[in-house]
């Protein structure tokens, strides 16, 4: 899986990271049980702090999408995705609600809006289908 990060974003390096290997995972180029870089490994390959690197990873830790193991490193969680729950559809729901304000006030109707999102997870989800 290649790694893009934009150092000049808005958003925060670890942000990017963790929604890079959240995608590679829902596209399936990255498989349950597979293994990712260590932090020292990762943050040397992209340039970036160990601290950088270490958040990240203890924040998809925490969400449960890998595992860290003293002896095995860090792995793509192997007993599978963490499930849908009440509290992820109202993180999803708090994240979506400026996104979608900001689509209103840009005068995007909802048909538009609608299919971009249908656009976005066919092209994540493709990307599942070809790595099967």
């Amino acid at each position: 899986m290649i790694i893009r990060l934009d150092m000049q974003s808005d958003f925060p390096i670890y942000t990017q990271l963790i929604n890079q290997i959240i995608e590679g995972i829902a596209s399936g180029s990255l498989q349950p049980g597979e293994d990712l870089p260590s932090v020292r490994n990762l943050a040397a390959d992209i340039g970036v702090n160990l601290h950088t690197i270490n958040k990240a990873y203890t924040l998809l830790k925490q969400e449960g999408y890998i595992q860290i193991h003293r002896q095995k490193g860090v792995v793509v969680n192997p007993d599978g995705m963490p499930p849908v729950t009440p509290e992820f559809v109202e993180k999803q729901a708090e994240q979506l609600r400026p996104l979608i304000a900001e689509a209103i006030c840009r005068n995007m109707d909802k048909e538009r809006l609608l299919e971009m999102v249908d656009s976005i997870y066919e092209d994540i989800s493709h990307g599942k289908k070809e790595n099967a």
